[in-house]
């Protein structure tokens, strides 16, 4: 197959999956904008990062936000995380920095990074989904935030200047691009220089070979968090390759063998996936 004919079919296959992803995540900010703010549904617990049919009851946010961030927020901006870690925890905010949510959601790592750039700093959501960017527009209102503006648009394509934020973070989002070279090569172009790379997302502790390929190809596992992860070693090595350095990968708690076999895996493989921590940053 000729290159051109290659990079067409590679563009109709990450089309599609981000067609999925946004069709996903159009229906968790639909139900959470119905139920309201008493009625109880919320994707920071179990499954809301599984597959739309058969969820497992799987915690990926690992108890990542405090009940005193929660009660910092309007309900509907948790009830909307659908995360797997607390990357405003890991990025170690400050007064006057500017920072970048890629794949923003409901707005719950946006609002809690404006009040800690507070006074002086500015923070950045970014999504695709325009039911997301509603609800996330509402949640300002109700926050209060006037240090946070939502934009529309693709983390393959940030639609920010070069070196214009001090952080960027991310909650269990870059795991679903077809792209992660050109979404972190993004993230690398509107860093300043020295600028931080925190983000929670899902990796591969092992061989990705350890699970069936028709189970990686199901769009709804790259919908659901896990068939689109990196392995650990991937991760590093494109950080690297962008660009950045000081680069690491902590994992923070691993997923029982169960969340594999329940999407229709092996029954005897180990658990393979994890939510980690990847800290990066951009040279001076």
């Amino acid at each position: 197959m000729r290159a051109f004919e290659l990079r067409e079919k590679e563009e109709m296959v990450g089309e599609d999956l981000r067609e999925k992803v946004r069709e996903r995540y159009a229906g968790v900010a639909r139900a959470v904008r119905d139920a309201g703010e008493d009625g109880g549904t919320s994707c920071c617990g179990p499954s809301c990062c599984g597959p739309e049919s058969g969820a497992l009851e799987v915690d990926m946010t690992g108890g990542s936000y405090s009940e005193a961030e929660r009660r910092e927020l309007p309900r509907l901006a948790a009830d909307a995380s659908l995360g797997c870690g607390n990357p405003v925890a890991l990025a170690s905010l400050s007064p006057g920095e500017v920072v970048l949510d890629l794949g923003s959601g409901g707005g719950i790592d946006v609002l809690l990074s404006a009040r800690r750039v507070a006074p002086g700093g500015k923070a950045y959501g970014l999504d695709m989904t325009d039911e997301m960017l509603t609800l996330a527009r509402e949640n300002r209102e109700k926050a209060g935030a006037e240090n946070v503006e939502f934009l529309k648009g693709e983390i393959e394509a940030i639609p920010l200047p070069d070196g214009h934020v001090d952080v960027v973070i991310s909650n269990c989002v870059i795991n679903l691009s077809a792209d992660k070279k050109r979404v972190l090569g993004e993230a690398s172009r509107v860093l300043k220089p020295g600028g931080r790379f925190a983000v929670s997302d899902v990796v591969f502790l092992g061989d990705k070979d350890a699970l069936p390929a028709e189970i990686l190809r199901k769009v709804e596992l790259w919908t659901g968090c896990v068939a689109g992860a990196l392995a650990r070693s991937e991760y590093e090595a494109l950080l690297a390759e962008v660009g950045f350095e000081d680069i690491s990968v902590e994992v923070t708690h691993t997923y029982p063998p169960e969340l594999v076999d329940g999407l229709g895996g092996p029954e005897d493989v180990e658990a393979l996936v994890a939510s980690a921590f990847v800290r990066a940053r951009k040279p001076e």
